[in-house]
């Protein structure tokens, strides 16, 4: 089994952590628009688990805005991600998939990894068990609280320069 596979981004359900937040079954989800996410615009460049992470967002479009993220350690890729955030009635939801370095999917076929919108504080968008924050225009951090293959959980930062 690929030791990648252990980092797969899971949701710990009941875990808080110090920049990321979990949805509370019967909360109420907020409104949101996808406008107010835009600025997630661009290619952006990053490290974390030992290599560089890529993230490429598309902008709004079809009430949804479509991403594509790549690590790779060691010059080879060692899993993508392909999702978006998109407009469900008046909120958002977070969605991805995980696919191997030979595209090979790790969910099922029929199964997509969706993470509810929680809250909206200054620049910060949480969803459960992720926030993306807005340092500038030119600078992120995404938050993602993980559960590794032992079932410790973890808040893991990944900071992106936008590429240009």
């Amino acid at each position: 089994m690929n030791h990648y596979l252990s980092l797969c981004l899971l949701v710990c359900i009941g875990t808080h952590a110090q920049n990321t937040v979990v949805y509370e079954e019967g909360s109420i989800v907020p409104k949101m628009n996808l406008s107010e996410i835009a600025w997630m615009e661009g290619h952006w460049i990053g490290e974390a688990f030992g290599g560089i992470t890529e993230e490429i967002w598309g902008p709004p479009l079809g009430n949804s805005m479509l991403f594509s993220f790549k690590l790779v350690v060691d010059n080879a890729v060692a899993f993508y991600e392909l999702g978006h955030i998109r407009q469900v009635g008046e909120t958002l939801v977070f969605e991805l998939k995980h696919f191997g370095s030979d595209l090979k999917g790790w969910e099922e076929k029929e199964e997509v990894q969706r993470f509810k919108f929680v809250k909206r504080e200054d620049n910060r968008i949480y969803f459960d068990g992720f926030t993306f924050e807005k340092i500038s225009n030119t600078e992120i951090n995404i938050y993602a609280l993980i559960e590794q293959a032992d079932e410790i959980k973890e808040e893991v930062k990944f900071n992106y320069k936008r590429q240009l």
